[in-house]
């Protein structure tokens, strides 16, 4: 189903007036979203808070739901900056299809930018997948490529307003990273991200530091490239999304 058209049959070719859904973790994700055609989501990297805001959203002002953010990788041979374009999301029991069909101009600009763009599954979690032996247990029990904490519950969302959903997203931290406990911690409940909380963490444990600069390139890295993706969301002909 095309996100950005209504039934040709009975509309006569009317372009769908509401606008799509984004549902994103962190703030600097909801900002690259933001704009005409779009209402986005921050759930602050809390799946107890995006249910809760999902709760009450009503889906008949939307024609459609998109997944968009930074990942965790599983895939051993994904980088940071690379971009998934989601064909599944996975957890636990729960499995919902997703689709994206990229208009070619955009996958043209894309990759001139030199980003990898690949199709694959997409893993959901309760809290941040950050130990490396976790994500290859993740990897070889789902086959996910990436792993981030909205998308299963934004999918379980659209598949029950019956909404057509899609979602990208784009590598921070590798399968081959562990995240440090600092960075993991330091999101604070509006999305953002707590300096004090991490400058403090650092005069404890100066040697997290390395670690924690390795973290903070790799982020910065994604969010240029989910910068260079919001091209994906713009137009009904770069963003298709499957009939669930």
């Amino acid at each position: 189903m095309k996100l950005g058209a209504g039934d040709d049959s009975t509309a006569g070719n009317a372009i769908d007036p509401r606008p799509i859904l984004i549902v994103t973790g962190l703030v600097q994700e909801a900002r690259i979203a933001a704009g005409p055609g779009m209402v986005v989501i921050c759930s602050s990297s809390d799946p107890k808070q995006l249910r809760a805001l999902l709760t009450v959203f009503d889906p008949s002002t939307i024609r459609g739901v998109i997944s968009f953010g930074v990942a965790g990788g599983l895939d051993p041979s994904l980088k940071p900056g690379d971009i998934v374009l989601a064909t599944e999301v996975v957890a636990g029991d729960g499995r919902w299809l997703a689709g994206l069909s990229l208009n070619e101009e955009v996958v043209a600009s894309v990759a001139l930018r030199r980003r990898r763009i690949i199709r694959g599954g997409l893993a959901g979690a309760e809290e941040v997948v950050a130990a490396q032996a976790r994500k290859a247990a993740l990897w070889l029990q789902t086959g996910a490529a990436a792993v981030d904490m909205e998308s299963h519950i934004a999918a379980a969302y659209a598949a029950e307003a019956g909404l057509p959903f899609a979602a990208l997203r784009v590598i921070s931290d590798s399968a081959h990273r562990s995240l440090p406990t600092l960075a993991k911690s330091a999101i604070r409940p509006d999305g953002k991200i707590d300096l004090r909380k991490i400058f403090s963490g650092l005069v404890r444990n100066p040697r997290a530091v390395s670690a924690l600069v390795s973290t903070g390139l790799d982020f910065n890295r994604a969010l240029r490239s989910l910068r260079g993706c919001r091209g994906f969301l713009l137009g009904s002909e770069g963003l298709l999304a499957a009939d669930l």
